[in-house]
């Protein structure tokens, strides 16, 4: 038996449960990890409350997280890509907050000797979105990219990705936030009333392209500045459909190893920080979840189930 958290109805964190589990084994082109660590995201507890159950129907008990980073342990009929003692991450195909979870081999990637557990475990998810997103929005060098929500989960990424393809980066944030978005290389600007003033006193012409991850309502203004909508591109605006912006869905997309190399190899280079504010065993993934909830600053929150 292995442990895993899980919960048997929707409802806050209070509902979670560490449980014994039968073990996993990995079916043709699985591969099962021994989980070190598992990143946190917000759409965990959206997925707990229920929030998610019309297009993500779970069968209770179900238990959360897709983040992985992990040993290879065992390896299913057909796959040659790992083998047993392989250190990986990405993401899993089980729930990744337990001891053991299995995972499409094709999902995964080889985790730098360097790269340490806890960061490798926060990558896929907001990694993967934030360097698909810049895809979509074609940023070339040269351009002035705006990021709102710059200091959340994909706009850290965002942000440096964006840095790191010569571009010039306006991140919106609080104020709290501000120091840390400039060691990223982006020029802070607070969010609210008078947006639109305070990006123009530093860019006057407006900007290239604007990603919105924070859904405040921005849409109306980063279309004032962007000139219109087609480089407008929101993660959670879906009601602004019709202003004809870009949205986009989450979640991994066929390139995200390729995005999770190109990551790795900026990390590697000391050009991408991934701040880690928190670490939980998972008896305490609850604490995890309301942290994650409540819009914690500062960095990435991990599970560590070993």
């Amino acid at each position: 038996m292995s442990s895993a958290v899980q919960f048997s109805e929707y409802g806050t964190p209070d509902v979670l449960r560490v449980v014994d589990v039968p073990p996993l084994t990995a079916g043709p082109g699985q591969v099962r990890l021994a989980v070190r660590a598992a990143g946190v995201n917000p759409i965990d507890w959206k997925i707990l409350h229920g929030s998610m159950r019309q297009v993500m129907p779970l069968d209770l008990p179900a238990g959360l997280g897709s983040d992985v980073a992990g040993v290879v342990d065992q390896v299913g009929e057909g796959v040659t890509a790992f083998s047993v003692g392989d250190e990986v991450l990405g993401t899993s195909l089980t729930p990744s907050y337990a001891q053991s979870a299995l995972a499409d081999p094709t999902a995964l990637v080889a985790k730098p000797a360097a790269v340490p557990w806890e960061v490798a475990a926060t990558l896929a998810g907001t990694g993967i979105t934030a360097w698909e997103v810049l895809h979509k929005l074609k940023l070339s060098a040269g351009e002035t990219l705006l990021v709102h929500a710059a200091a959340g989960g994909v706009g850290t990424f965002a942000v440096q990705l964006a840095v790191a393809r010569g571009a010039r980066v306006i991140g919106t944030a609080s104020e709290r936030n501000h120091e840390q978005l400039r060691s990223f290389g982006a020029e802070p600007v607070t969010y609210g009333t008078g947006l639109v003033d305070r990006v123009r006193a530093i860019s006057p012409r407006g900007v290239d392209a604007v990603l919105d991850a924070s859904g405040r309502g921005e849409i109306p203004d980063s279309i004032e500045l962007a000139g219109g909508p087609t480089r407008v591109l929101s993660l959670v605006a879906f009601d602004a459909t019709s202003t004809g912006i870009q949205i986009h869905m989450t979640g991994p997309g066929a390139g995200g190893p390729e995005a999770l190399r190109d990551i790795l190899a900026l990390i590697e280079a000391g050009r991408l920080r991934v701040p880690i504010s928190g670490t939980y065993p998972l008896d305490e993934v609850a604490a995890a979840l309301e942290a994650s909830r409540s819009g914690h600053p500062g960095g990435k929150l991990v599970v560590l189930p070993a």
